[in-house]
């Protein structure tokens, strides 16, 4: 309960000294004897679901010991009415202390639950190396909700025969059909780019893994679930990013040395991933210059698709410019998550992925394995 407590606002562990203040005051004053309890329940109660354990102590000692300050001014010690206020006083504080302990053990229950969550999120999604061959990697995820660590929203970072292969994905849904379907995702994307000879064949090999697994599942999943993706891989004998967009938002290009930031959108846009049944060729990849000290940002819808109290979306292009060069992934990554979080001003309706890779000096000229 400890760390809950130091989480709130100040005047929010203040409010039941508040309370006993006030409560103490109106019952030396009031013209009706201990009209003022009531404020001094609720001073217990407040305390009691609010503070720590020891919080809870030096409240309830303040009120008995009031009340007791109260009882000996005004000669009621002894009697009966003096007893029953006694009384009153003692099952208001032990009500508290009850459901401190109520909700510090639900807290603990909800801890180990976090815990598990957070050990369930790192065995699907881990965060990749900061170095992957020539690139530095840096990666953010935030869920929408603080409590639901593990959502749809998927990245890799694999260095293969072919050079560096990257992927980021959100799954349409959410809850465990879309953590099911990142499994499944990131397990395909692992096993195939080490031997797929490029990135159509790829995206192929993930769908077909990502076909044969919702085959035995409900129609809805079948018929509507589908997984936007964007595949890359770097070539560094050639300076060279080739993308393959699935359905998905177009990444960021921020040049060394903090030129003018661009998107890189596809000259043709595939279909999401799980959509084959609708026909058609899957789209070449395109190419891309990527130089030494350039940046390559890939965002979830959760980032794009955010929006302020005025009900704008969020616009990378136009907000990045605005935070001007950042030296690694990783503060690119933070720079982005805050200016998202400070856009939408609280809860969002959508998890957001970030992913960042910088072509390193040192390893411009590394192959594969």
């Amino acid at each position: 309960m400890t760390s809950i407590s130091e989480r709130l606002p100040r005047y929010v562990r203040l409010a039941p000294w508040a309370l006993i203040a006030a409560g103490l005051t109106w019952n030396a004053l009031a013209p009706v004897e201990y009209w003022g309890d009531p404020m001094l329940a609720a001073a217990a109660v407040t305390a009691g679901t609010l503070l720590s354990f020891r919080e809870t102590v030096l409240v309830s000692v303040a009120i008995v010991v009031g009340i007791l300050v109260l009882l000996a001014h005004d000669g009621s010690v002894g009697n009966d009415s003096g007893y029953l206020e006694l009384a009153n006083t003692l099952l208001a504080v032990s009500v508290g202390f009850w459901l401190n302990q109520v909700v510090a053990r639900h807290g603990r229950r909800l801890d180990l639950l976090q815990s598990v969550a957070r050990a369930a999120q790192l065995a699907v999604l881990p965060s990749p190396p900061p170095e992957v061959g020539p690139l530095r990697v840096a990666t953010g995820y935030t869920a929408a909700q603080t409590e639901a660590l593990i959502g749809g929203d998927a990245y890799a970072v694999q260095q293969t025969p072919f050079g560096v292969r990257l992927l980021i994905a959100d799954v349409r849904g959410k809850g465990l059909k879309a953590v099911t379907a990142v499994s499944v995702l990131l397990g395909a994307f692992r096993e195939n780019a080490e031997r797929a000879p490029d990135l159509v064949t790829l995206a192929d090999s993930v769908e077909h893994a990502l076909l044969r697994e919702v085959a035995h599942s409900d129609e809805e999943l079948r018929m509507e679930g589908f997984i936007t993706a964007l595949l890359g891989e770097f070539d560094p004998l050639r300076g060279e990013l080739r993308l393959l967009d699935c359905g998905h938002p177009g990444p960021y290009l921020l040049p060394a040395g903090g030129g003018r930031v661009r998107r890189l959108d596809a000259g043709d846009p595939g279909v999401p991933l799980g959509m084959a049944a609708l026909g058609g060729p899957r789209p070449r990849p395109d190419h891309w210059p990527f130089a030494v000290g350039d940046t390559l940002l890939l965002v979830t819808d959760g980032v794009t698709e955010a929006r302020n109290g005025a009900g704008e979306f969020y616009d990378p292009l136009q907000q990045l410019a605005g935070l001007g060069h950042r030296d690694a992934p990783r503060e690119l990554v933070a720079a982005v998550t805050r200016d998202v979080e400070r856009w939408t001003g609280g809860p969002r309706d959508d998890d957001m992925a970030l992913l960042a890779v910088t072509c390193r000096a040192d390893g411009a000229g590394s192959g594969g394995p």
